[in-house]
Order: C-alpha cells, then structure tokens, then sequence
C-alpha cells in the first residue's frame, strides 16, 4: 500500500470495470478510502445489478483497503448526490469525484433516435454533471478537492457516435467551467482523454498504434488527485494517456481572424461600418474567409483520418490510428 492519496475520500463512477475499476483499486492501494460506484449496466446500458460495484470492494478490501459500494444511476440528481452522500456519511469528507460511467449507442446522425441520443448523453455528459455539482457542494466549503471528468479524443468528432462525441466535448466545456468557478475555492478540475484497452476500444475499426492499459490511465488520474497537482498548478486541463505517452490539449483560442475595417470600402464603394451600412456582406465574408490572405480554415485531423480509412479500405488494408 502506498501513501500517495494517504487521508482521503475519492469517488469513482463506472469503478465496476475497465478504466474506472483500475483507477479505484490504485486510489485505494495509495491509501485513499474510495466510494465505488458503478450501475451494473451492459455497454449498450442493459439492466443494472450492483454486483460489479460489490466486487472491486471486495477486492480494495481482501489488498487492506477501504472502500464501501453505491450503484446508483448518475444520470439523475439524486444519484450523483447519493454518491457524495454515502462518502460523506462513511468517512466524513470528500476530496476527490472520478467520473467514468459511460455507454455507447452507435448509429449515423441521420438515423440516430431520440432514444439512442438521450442514454448517451445522461449517462457521460449530465452523469458528470450530477456528480461534480454535488461534490463542488461541498468542496467549496472546505476549501479544497479535485473534480476529475473523463473525455474521448472522440471529442473531435466521430462518423457514428454523434451523441457520444458530443457529450464529451460537454464534459471538457464542463471541467473549464468548474476550474474557472471553483479556483478561488481552492478546488481543481481536470479531464482525461484516455486511449486504454476497455469494452469501448474493442469496437474501434482502426489499429492504434498507442494504447495501454487502464491502469496506465489509473496512474495519472491518482497523480491529478494528489496535492502535488493542485501545488503544480493543474486545472482546467485536458490530458490524454496512451500506453507510453501522456499529452495535453491546447486550451480553445482564436487561429486567425481579420477586421472588416481592415479592407478600403465595400464592393459597391460604399463605406462599412455603422456609419456607412453593414460591416459584412456575403461577398467580403467569402473574400476574407477564401480569398488570397483570408483567414482560411484550420483542418480536421480526424476528417484526413477519415479520409486514410477509406482509402485503406479500399485497398484492402487494416488503417493505422
């Protein structure tokens, strides 16, 4: 047993398996006291059982640890507060929230349903919300904890998890705007982007050429749980973990941009501006966006990525990530 997490009380959703099991057996083993929640549903979002939940306990118990089991449903208020209810009332504080529940419901966009758009959407992006809102309740007043939410590099964008890869660009929306409200509190907010060998990274259809495992992933989300990350002054990040490697995302800004009144007159000759009519018309828009030193577009990777896989495809070949 370590000491890494020595006195604390973190939370972990989805901690039945996977990523979310690695992540509570290695915040257990560095001494935190570790609320395992997990609904118990399949990766389509079957029927619940808290059986999974019950067993990562019995595990942390028979390695020394101490950890109690909630299976409730993060997608409702009650749920995400019934988490941090139950560590508060076994162990008295709460200093960290993990949040990894997730489902998938594959489908395009023009054939995706409302009840393949909701689950998916309850589950990641309002399951961390729950969470997070009743965890930073509490945090706030004691002045100090760590709000962990897990994203996708699916976040980019995805063929045929519209709903998945928008609940993860949520989350990340999500963690920026707890580590802008909650600094002055002394509480943390991070997400991690894993690339890790679980049920959803069996149904990628290309080869990744970096993974790991999820006790890769484990390690750093203990590190983001530690004081040392708070002195270092880690919040409002977005980390992905992949096998040997560990990168972190640009934070959003402007790539590029042009002033209306940096061009002479409109077309007709007529002057832009309040004064002199419309700032914009849709021919100067088109002249600044495609013209010759026009801001242009910033790419896609994951559109040229696209593009290799179908290319491979068609010549019979298993894509590279």
């Amino acid at each position: 047993m370590g000491n890494f997490l020595s006195g604390k009380v973190v939370a972990v959703t989805g901690a039945g398996r996977g990523i979310g099991r690695a992540v509570a057996l290695a915040a257990a083993a560095e001494g935190a006291k570790v609320v395992v929640n997990d609904y118990g549903v399949s990766i389509e979002g079957g029927e619940p059982s808290s059986e999974v939940a019950e067993a990562v306990v019995k595990e942390i118990v028979a390695a020394g640890g101490t950890a109690t089991a909630v299976a409730d449903d993060v997608s409702t208020m009650a749920g995400g507060q019934r988490i941090v209810d139950t560590a508060l009332a076994e162990y008295g504080r709460i200093d960290g929230v993990v949040c990894v529940a997730g489902i998938l419901r594959e489908r395009m966009l023009f054939n995706m349903s409302e009840e393949e758009w909701d689950p998916v959407v309850a589950t990641h992006l309002k399951g961390t919300f729950t969470v997070f809102r009743a965890a930073a309740a509490v945090m706030r007043k004691q002045k100090s904890g760590t709000l962990i939410g897990f994203t996708s590099g699916n976040h980019q964008g995805s063929v045929a998890q519209a709903n998945y890869a928008s609940a993860k660009g949520g989350i990340i929306s999500l963690v920026r705007s707890a580590a802008l409200g909650l600094h002055k509190y002394g509480v943390t907010a991070n997400a991690v982007a894993p690339v890790a060998r679980t049920r959803m990274s069996a149904n990628v259809p290309m080869e990744l050429t970096e993974i790991g495992e999820p006790e890769d992933v484990a390690a750093l989300v203990v590190y983001l749980l530690g004081d040392g990350a708070r002195a270092d002054g880690v919040t409002g990040q977005v980390y992905t973990v992949a096998g040997p490697k560990i990168a972190v995302w640009a934070q959003p800004r402007e790539l590029r941009s042009v002033r209306a009144d940096d061009f002479p007159s409109e077309p007709d000759g007529g002057r832009p501006g309040p004064d002199g009519g419309r700032w914009w018309t849709p021919e100067r828009v088109a002249e600044v966006i495609a013209g010759p030193g026009g801001i242009g577009v910033d790419p896609m990777p994951m559109l040229a990525q696209l593009e290799e896989m179908a290319r491979a495809a068609g010549a019979g070949e298993r894509p590279n990530e």
